[in-house]
C-alpha cells in the first residue's frame, strides 16, 4: 500500500468514531465493572472497551496504520483505549493538529507496563510463583500411581511443575489424599511451590461398562466394543453392560453391538439425525432413532479399516443437541465439600452460561470458601459463545481462570475450527487480564510413546503464549515435562503473548559475519 493514498482525515474520522463508541459502552456498562471484585476492576474495564473495539470491521484501518509504521490495534489486547488515544495522538501530530483524549500521552492507568504486571499478579494468585523462571506455569495431571508411587511425585516436583492437576473422574476421595500428601511432601523436600488443581466432574457423559470377552485363547480378555462404518449401535440410559454385536450361526446378525450412557441426559432433548461422538471424536455416529429405552446409532465414521474400538468411560458429545443437564451434578454437590477442604484451584467442568457461574458461587459462599481459585473450563459450544458473561459473572470472584480444553471442544464445534477458536479464547482471556490454560493432548504422543511428533513441538510452542500449559499423565512424564520446559524457555525469549520481542538472532548476525561473501 502507497501511503499517500491514505485518506488521514477519514483514518482519522473512523477512529474517532470507533473511540466514541468505547466510551459511551464502557459508560453503559460502569454498574457491571462496579459489579465485579476490587481484583478484576482494572481488567473488567478494558475488557468492556475490548469488546466494543471488536465489535467493528477494523482490517482495512490496521492495514492502513502498519503502512504508516503506526501502532497496529491488532496488539491493544490488554490496553485498548490507550492505544486508540495514542495513535490519534500522532495521527494528529502528521497533520501539525494536536488531540487531546481522555488522558495525556503516556497518562493512561491502562497501559502496556502496567498492564503486564496486573497480568502477572492475577496469574500468580491463582497459579503461584513460577519455579522455572517462566511466565507460562506447567500442569501435570497425576496418574492413579502416584496416590502409592511417592518417587514419582517428587521427581515431578523436582522437574519444576507449579501445578498438580486430580481429575476426580477418576479415583476416590481417599487416593486424592494420598496424592496432595506426597506433592505437599515432596514441595517441602525440594523447597518449590505447587499448587493442587481439582476438577468436578460435571455432567460429562461417559460409555457405560463393556463386558470382556477373549479374542485368542491364552491371551487376556479385552473389553471393547468393535464399531465399523455402517454398523447399528444401540445407546442405552439404563445401566446395562455393553457388548459387540451378535450374530447367528450362519452370520447373520441377531442384534446390534450395544452400551449405556452414564449420564443424567434425557432422550426428549435429542432428535433423528443429530451427530454422537464417541472417544474424543475418534467414532462418529448419527441418531437414526430414539426408543424409550435406547438410541438407534449408525456409524458413520470410525477410525479403523478393521473396526475401532469402543471402550468403557469413554465421553460422549451431542454438539447438535441442546441439553438440559444441571449445572452441578450430584457428583459435583457431594465431592465439592471434599473439593474445597484440600484444593487450591477448583476446575468447573462443561460450564455452560453465567447463571452456571452464579450457581457454584452461591455454593462457594455457603461453604466460606468465595476466594478459592475457579477456572471455567470451556469445552461446549455454550460456553465459548457465552464467554464475556461467563468471564463477567466468573469476575465476581477473588481468583479465576480459564482452560481451553481443546479435546471435547473441538468435537463440539468441529476440528477444523479449533485453531481459530482457541485463538479468540486467548484474546479475550489476555483483554480480561485472566490467566489461560492450554490443555488437551499436549506432547500427547511423547508422554504416552517416547516420541513426540513435529505438529506436536509446534502446539507446545504455540502453547508459551497462554499462563499455564497441562499435560496429561503418561509413562514418560518426567521426558514430557523436561522437553515441555526447554520449549517455553526458547519461546520466551522470542515472543511474549502474540507479539515478538526480537532478541537478536544469532543466524542474521552468522551471515552478516561472513563478510566475505561480498567479496
Amino acid at each position: 500500500m502507497n501511503t499517500k493514498s491514505i485518506d488521514i482525515d477519514q483514518l482519522i474520522f473512523n477512529l474517532m468514531k470507533i473511540r466514541e463508541a468505547i466510551l459511551s459502552c464502557e459508560e453503559e456498562y460502569e454498574p457491571v465493572i462496579q459489579s465485579v471484585h476490587s481484583n478484576y476492576r482494572y481488567s473488567v474495564r478494558n475488557f468492556i472497551r475490548y469488546l466494543k473495539l471488536r465489535t467493528f470491521e477494523l482490517r482495512k484501518i490496521q492495514e492502513e496504520l502498519s503502512a504508516m509504521g503506526l501502532s497496529s490495534i491488532g496488539h491493544s489486547e490488554r490496553y485498548v483505549l490507550a492505544n486508540i488515544e495514542n495513535i490519534l495522538y500522532f495521527l494528529h501530530l502528521y497533520q501539525g493538529k494536536k488531540f487531546r483524549g481522555k488522558y495525556d500521552l503516556g497518562e493512561h492507568p491502562v497501559n502496556y507496563f502496567q498492564s503486564n504486571t496486573v497480568l502477572e499478579s492475577n496469574t500468580t494468585r491463582l497459579l503461584g510463583k513460577s519455579n522455572q523462571s517462566l511466565n507460562t506455569r506447567i500442569m501435570v495431571t497425576l496418574p492413579s500411581e502416584s496416590a502409592t508411587d511417592y518417587k514419582m511425585v517428587k521427581s515431578l516436583i523436582d522437574q519444576g511443575i507449579e501445578v498438580a492437576r486430580i481429575n476426580c473422574s477418576h479415583d476416590r476421595p481417599e487416593d486424592w489424599r494420598k496424592m496432595i500428601g506426597h506433592v505437599q511432601q515432596a514441595c517441602r523436600e525440594v523447597g518449590h511451590e505447587c499448587k493442587i488443581f481439582m476438577d468436578l466432574p460435571g455432567p460429562k457423559m461417559r460409555t457405560g461398562e463393556v463386558k470382556l470377552k477373549r479374542k485368542k485363547k491364552k491371551k487376556k480378555p479385552v473389553d471393547y466394543i468393535s464399531l465399523h462404518t455402517g454398523d447399528h449401535l444401540h445407546v442405552y440410559q439404563k445401566a446395562i453392560m455393553g457388548r459387540d454385536a451378535q450374530y447367528s450361526s450362519e452370520g447373520e446378525m441377531i442384534a446390534p453391538a450395544r452400551v449405556s450412557i452414564a449420564s443424567m441426559i434425557q432422550f426428549e432433548d435429542l432428535n433423528p439425525g443429530e451427530s454422537i461422538w464417541f472417544d474424543d471424536g475418534k467414532i462418529c455416529g448419527k441418531i437414526r432413532s430414539i426408543t424409550t429405552e435406547y438410541l438407534d446409532v449408525e456409524i458413520i465414521r470410525a477410525t479403523r479399516n478393521k473396526g475401532s474400538k469402543l471402550r468403557a468411560e469413554k465421553g460422549i458429545n451431542l454438539p447438535d443437541s441442546r441439553l438440559n443437564l444441571p449445572s452441578l451434578s450430584p457428583d459435583d454437590l457431594n465431592f465439592l465439600p471434599v473439593l474445597i477442604e484440600l484444593a487450591d484451584i477448583i476446575g468447573y467442568s462443561f460450564v455452560r452460561k453465567a447463571s452456571d457461574v452464579l450457581a457454584l458461587q452461591r455454593k462457594l459462599e455457603e461453604y466460606g470458601k468465595s476466594d478459592i481459585g475457579l477456572v471455567l473450563k470451556i469445552e461446549n459450544r455454550d460456553a465459548f459463545e457465552n464467554l464475556p458473561e461467563l468471564l463477567i459473572t466468573a469476575m465476581r470472584n477473588p481468583n479465576i481462570g480459564v482452560m481451553i480444553a481443546r479435546g471435547d471442544l473441538a468435537v463440539e464445534l468441529g476440528a477444523e475450527r479449533i485453531s481459530e477458536v482457541q485463538e479468540q479464547i486467548l484474546w479475550l482471556c489476555e483483554a480480561a487480564f485472566i490467566p489461560n490454560i492450554w490443555a488437551t493432548q499436549v506432547l500427547e504422543k511423547l508422554s504416552k510413546e517416547g516420541v513426540a511428533t513435529r505438529a506436536e513441538i509446534t502446539d507446545a510452542s504455540m502453547a508459551a503464549r497462554a499462563e499455564c500449559v497441562m499435560l496429561n499423565k503418561g509413562e514418560n512424564m518426567l521426558e514430557t515435562v523436561s522437553i515441555l520446559s526447554s520449549i517455553l524457555h526458547r519461546m520466551e525469549a522470542h515472543q511474549y503473548k502474540k507479539k515478538g520481542t526480537l532478541r537478536a538472532l544469532r543466524v542474521a548476525e552468522g551471515f552478516l559475519d561472513k563478510k566475505n561473501l561480498l567479496a
